[in-house]
């Protein structure tokens, strides 16, 4: 039942992961990276955000998909993993390439003890 339910969805190749400290050393290396934050407001300030992230709650997203570069990676970021992951599946379909999720989310970038800027 389930799979025709979905079976008109466009599949999804698998999203690629990448890890605080590679996002850390890539962001210290200068790579050309649009970072997306698909928090809420409350949480990209008062939980912290990574410098330079760009807030785009994930409800929002498909109504400003034009606001995102085609030609850039996109790293996608939330809280845990979860959103962000919906969020690159959700920009997959809609043609952008070059897509990461960060693995833990600012869970994981907090636990790895990297810089956040709050407000």
């Amino acid at each position: 039942m389930l799979r025709n339910l979905f079976a008109s969805a466009r599949p999804v190749s698998a999203i690629a992961t990448i890890h605080p400290a590679e996002l850390q050393q890539r962001l210290a290396d200068h790579d050309q990276l649009f970072m997306l934050d698909v928090r809420s407001a409350e949480e990209y300030a008062h939980d912290g955000h990574i410098v330079g992230a760009r807030l785009i709650p994930l409800p929002a997203l498909s109504a400003r998909l034009d606001e995102l570069p085609k030609d850039t990676p996109i790293v996608c970021i939330c809280r845990s993993g979860s959103r962000s992951q919906v969020a690159a599946e959700m920009l997959a379909r809609h043609g952008f390439s070059n897509l990461f999720n960060l693995t833990g989310g600012m869970i994981g970038w907090q636990q790895a003890d990297l810089p956040a800027k709050r407000g």
